[in-house]
């Protein structure tokens, strides 16, 4: 960033959003908890139904089955210019903030 602050620039409301519908899902799983008598915890039943599927050779299921359990694959970008040639990148020590 140019201020040398990691993350995005001030007033950037993107994470805001997910955090929305997380909470919003977080609370519809409480209140079913709440109201489920045989003690089983929604996220739990979800779990087991993902589960399930992938027993049944679900393909979406199986996907997110492996991204959650050994996390997603890194993913190769190519970069090219307009006439397809590769970019060369250079990454000076000065310029990187880790």
């Amino acid at each position: 960033m140019a201020d040398g602050k990691p993350g995005a620039p001030a007033g950037n409301q993107n994470a805001t959003k997910g955090r929305v519908w997380r909470d919003a899902i977080n609370r519809a799983m409480e209140i079913r908890d709440k109201s489920r008598a045989e003690g089983i915890k929604t996220l739990d039943q979800l779990a087991m139904e993902l589960v399930e599927l992938g027993l049944l050779k679900d393909l979406g299921a199986l996907r997110e089955l492996g991204d959650r359990l050994e996390g997603k694959a890194a993913q190769q970008l190519q970069l090219t210019d307009i006439d397809d040639n590769p970019l060369c990148i250079i990454v000076r020590g000065d310029d990187v903030n880790l």
